[in-house]
């Protein structure tokens, strides 16, 4: 079973491809533009794992999703902007603001008042 440290050793091991002396120059050239159709693929493939309900490859297909995330994390955190750690903070928020009927016991909400608070939640944050 994984655990924040496999978390981190795999964070180091990105960063490794990415050294520029010692790391991968295919990694090395990417980007986020470059990356465009490996996400568009495994995000393909993980959807082909799921109608399949085959659950090894839905998990490797998952693994291939994260590797995604991750290496645009690098990227960003080369380029000074965020991090790994930055997109887990924000999504943490954001699940927790987008679901006040979980978070704030005070009051019980259908099924229907949740989803339609989840939407209006989600429509202030984009502006409308």
């Amino acid at each position: 079973m994984a655990n924040i440290e496999d978390v981190s050793h795999l964070l180091e091991v990105m960063k490794q491809l990415r050294d520029p002396v010692k790391g991968c120059s295919w990694d090395l050239e990417q980007d986020h533009d470059s990356l465009i159709p490996y996400l568009e693929e495994e995000s393909q493939e993980l959807i082909e794992a799921i109608e399949s309900k085959n659950s090894d490859n839905i998990k490797e297909e998952l693994g291939d999703v994260l590797l995604q995330v991750i290496f645009h994390s690098q990227i960003s955190q080369e380029n000074k902007e965020f991090d790994f750690f930055d997109v887990v903070e924000n999504l943490k928020q954001k699940l927790i603001r987008r679901h006040p009927y979980v978070f704030d016991k005070s009051k019980k909400h259908t099924k229907e008042e949740q989803t339609a608070m989840w939407k209006k939640i989600k429509r202030a944050e984009k502006g409308g």
